[in-house]
C-alpha cells in the first residue's frame, strides 16, 4: 500500500489512504490522480503529497517541481486522450473556489471543439451542497471506469517517462 512520506490531514479527502492508493503516477512529492468526475476525458490533477492548502506554503524547489512534475504528466495526458491543448487552473483560497483544502492543479486535456465556448470548462467545477468539486451535476465514473482508466494513465506513465519522474 502507497504511504505518503510527509505529513497528512486524515480529515482531508486527499490525504486518506484509499485517494493515495487511486494515483496514476507518483515521485517523493507529488502525485497525479483522475479526477472521478471528469469535466472532459483526461481531467486530472496534481496533488502534493504533504498536506499543504495553498501554493504559497511550498519552497520553490516545491514549486519548480510540481511545474515540472505537471509538464510531464501533462504530456501523458495529451498522448493517451488524443489531443492538442490543455488547461491548467489552480483555485487557491475560498474567494477563488477552491473547496477542497488541499492544493491541487487540475489539467483538462482540450480538443477543438469539445465545449462550445473554449472556457467553458470552468463553470462546470462548482461545488457541491457538501463542498466537494466531484459535483453531482457531473457524471462520475463508476469504479470499473475509473480504475480501467488509471491503469491506463499507469501504463503510459511508465512507458513514456522512461526514466524516474523524481
Amino acid at each position: 500500500m502507497l504511504q505518503t512520506t510527509n505529513p497528512t490531514d486524515q480529515t482531508c479527502v486527499f490525504c486518506r489512504n484509499e485517494f493515495i492508493e487511486s494515483s496514476f503516477c507518483r515521485t517523493s512529492r507529488f502525485s497525479a490522480y483522475y479526477n472521478i468526475a471528469p469535466i472532459l476525458p483526461g481531467h486530472s490533477l496534481i496533488i502534493p503529497n504533504k498536506h499543504y492548502e495553498s501554493l504559497f506554503e511550498l519552497s520553490e524547489d516545491e514549486q519548480s517541481e510540481m511545474m515540472v512534475f505537471a509538464r510531464k504528466i501533462t504530456s501523458v495526458l495529451k498522448t493517451v486522450f488524443n489531443c492538442d491543448g490543455f488547461d491548467w487552473t489552480i483555485q487557491d483560497g475560498v474567494s477563488a473556489g477552491q473547496t477542497v483544502p488541499h492544493l491541487h492543479l487540475h489539467i483538462v486535456p482540450r480538443k477543438p471543439l469539445d465545449l462550445p465556448e473554449s472556457n467553458e470548462w470552468y463553470s462546470k467545477i462548482q461545488p457541491s451542497e457538501n463542498g466537494i468539486l466531484d459535483s453531482e451535476n457531473r457524471a462520475r465514473l463508476n469504479d470499473d471506469e475509473y480504475n480501467e482508466i488509471t491503469a491506463k494513465l499507469k501504463l503510459a506513465c511508465e512507458s513514456i517517462t522512461s526514466k524516474r519522474i523524481d
